[in-house]
């Protein structure tokens, strides 16, 4: 029977191994560190998320893994309600992915590349070396350590020759800028200048008020001929005064939804009403508009190859993950996790 590969979690320990080694301290004491290495059958205890090929990803492991994933991408680390439950199943499926490409790391013979390990242990000596807990815990820390980074050295060594594909042809790239024409079009573009009359957030009505009468006399002295930019080199506040306000060509995206909608009602050679932003009142003036343009292929081949190059690398890395878990023999335990139900006939046979 073949030894089962222990799981180093990247979401348990990528914190510790990136931010704060010593929290690595524990990890080859821990429970979850033998529970990850035992074979397990469906009545496993201690509690496990998913036991892949006789090898068990412990709840201990599992829920650590899930609660930094939390902290990670979610304010105060608190999923919104709805989100738990897809927390849990991509959690899983990365630990199960993980092991499942360690696993065939090792049927293939890929080996860690020592030397960059080494180096990678090397900065974290000298990064943390006169740290007091560092000291008293080097030796308990380092082989977790070197064994995560030799694992992530496999994992990448694996994915970078499964992501290696061959280029593709011309005429696949032309059919593919065909199919794709918003990837190889530019974005409508407006020009626009500005006028800030600057106001502290925090100021009191009347001076906001103020602010906003002094730029309806802006916009009057405007359409009575004054120049736009000279009045934006001697009045306003912000940083393109000193080229009379021109901010240039921007693209839909680039202004806040509020000035956005007063852009839309415009057209070029139009000056805006008074406008309340974050910063002030501003006023602006509609210069220019580029349409959009879609770039014939001899502009963008080498783009639509890269992109084309890019999207064939994801689907051979999709298609080796697929194949990885059809051969795999994979139980969720779906009653301690439900979440995990709706994709237990299709984790493994």
């Amino acid at each position: 029977m073949n030894t089962p590969i222990r799981i180093l979690s990247g979401a348990l320990v990528t914190a510790a191994v990136f931010f704060s080694p010593f929290a690595l301290a524990a990890e080859p004491a821990s429970s979850a560190a033998a529970e990850a290495q035992a074979p397990a059958g469906h009545h496993s205890s201690p509690p496990f998320v998913a036991v892949v090929n006789r090898t068990v990803i412990s709840s201990a492991e599992f829920e650590a893994a899930a609660n930094e994933a939390a902290r990670q991408k979610f304010y105060h680390g608190t999923p919104p309600e709805g989100a738990v439950d897809e927390l849990i199943r991509e959690v899983a499926n990365r630990m199960i992915d993980r092991l499942l490409v360690l696993e065939e790391a090792k049927r293939r013979g890929v080996e860690a590349d020592t030397a960059a390990v080494d180096a990678r242990i090397a900065q974290y000596e000298q990064r943390y070396g006169s740290a007091p807990r560092w000291q008293a815990e080097r030796e308990t820390i380092l082989p977790v350590l070197r064994e995560r980074l030799e694992q992530d050295s496999v994992l990448d060594t694996l994915e970078a020759e499964v992501r290696k594909v061959a280029p593709p042809a011309e005429e696949a790239v032309r059919a593919y800028y065909a199919a794709n024409p918003e990837k190889f079009t530019e974005p409508e573009k407006m020009r626009l200048s500005v006028i800030l009359l600057q106001v502290d957030p925090s100021s009191a009505t009347a001076v906001w008020d103020a602010a906003e009468a002094e730029a309806a006399a802006l916009v009057r002295r405007l359409e009575a001929g004054a120049d736009f930019a000279e009045l934006a080199r001697l009045h306003s506040s912000h940083e393109s005064a000193g080229i009379g306000g021109d901010l240039g060509y921007l693209h839909r995206g680039m202004l806040p939804d509020g000035i956005q909608d007063k852009i839309d009602s415009m057209k070029p050679g139009d000056l805006s009403p008074p406008t309340r932003v974050l910063q002030g009142y501003a006023v602006f003036r509609y210069e220019a508009l580029e349409p959009q343009k879609h770039h014939v292929f001899e502009t963008v081949r080498e783009r639509a190859t890269d992109l084309l190059l890019r999207d064939l690398a994801e689907q051979a890395w999709d298609e080796f993950i697929k194949d990885l878990r059809k051969a795999a023999r994979i139980e969720l335990n779906t009653q301690r996790y439900p979440a995990l139900a709706a994709q237990a006939g299709a984790a493994g046979r």
